[in-house]
């Protein structure tokens, strides 16, 4: 694998940025599995742009996976402490090699994400990934887990599957001991901006209305 040993990883340093959560200006859809399942590390907010951005190219490519970096801000919450990562932009992947059940990130890949955010996003980081699953299913694969893990260790780093067919998709996220459940998804908070009205059409997440302030 051209990318092996590459790890797209932040500073033994790094620490997050002390923000408070916005709950208030988020929308919060919750996949079936989070009921049944132990609290994620991280909470996920998704900007709207990143979002239509991250469909947009997912039904670009309908019969090979595609995918890409998902950049924003590692942050802790100042009242709570609880951490969460808010996804602001998104970094289509370039010279990959791919086919219907495979998504590979070569040393180019890698570069080319860091040049882009050296150049367009600075101060981000990368806080996951995300890649499609075409008629296959939310889910992550034995490849997916390895990439997961070797390319995206922080423990707050997240993969997002989407499933561009049928409209669905989810966030998988480590738990508090970096324990990771490839089969069980996660949803996210939509960060509603100004637009004042739901993006978000995947079919198997739901809203929940006892959670955030746009409703």
């Amino acid at each position: 694998m051209a990318g092996n040993g590459i790890r797209l990883s932040s500073p033994v340093t790094a620490r997050p940025k002390r923000a408070c959560m916005p709950l208030a200006r988020s929308k919060r859809w919750v996949s079936i599995y989070e009921r049944d399942s132990h609290p994620p590390l991280v909470k996920v907010f998704v900007t709207q742009s990143a979002y239509s951005r991250i469909v947009l190219h997912s039904l670009s490519e309908l019969d090979d996976e595609i995918g890409g970096a998902l950049v924003g801000l590692w942050c802790i919450d100042r009242n709570s402490g609880e951490q969460f990562v808010v996804v602001q932009h998104m970094l289509p992947a370039r010279y990959t090699r791919q086919g219907s059940v495979y998504l590979t990130f070569t040393q180019d890949t890698i570069l080319d994400f860091h040049e882009e955010i050296e150049k367009n996003h600075s101060g981000k980081r990368i806080v996951g990934w995300y890649h499609t699953h075409p008629r296959m299913g939310i889910f992550l694969s034995h490849y997916d887990t390895f990439l997961h893990n070797n390319f995206f260790p922080e423990p707050w780093q997240v993969a997002l599957v989407v499933e561009p067919h049928s409209s669905l998709g989810g966030f998988f996220i480590r738990r508090p001991g970096g324990t990771l459940d490839p089969t069980r998804y996660f949803g996210f908070y939509e960060l509603n901006g100004n637009l004042g009205r739901s993006m978000v059409d995947w079919r198997n997440l739901h809203d929940d209305e006892n959670e955030g302030g746009s409703k």
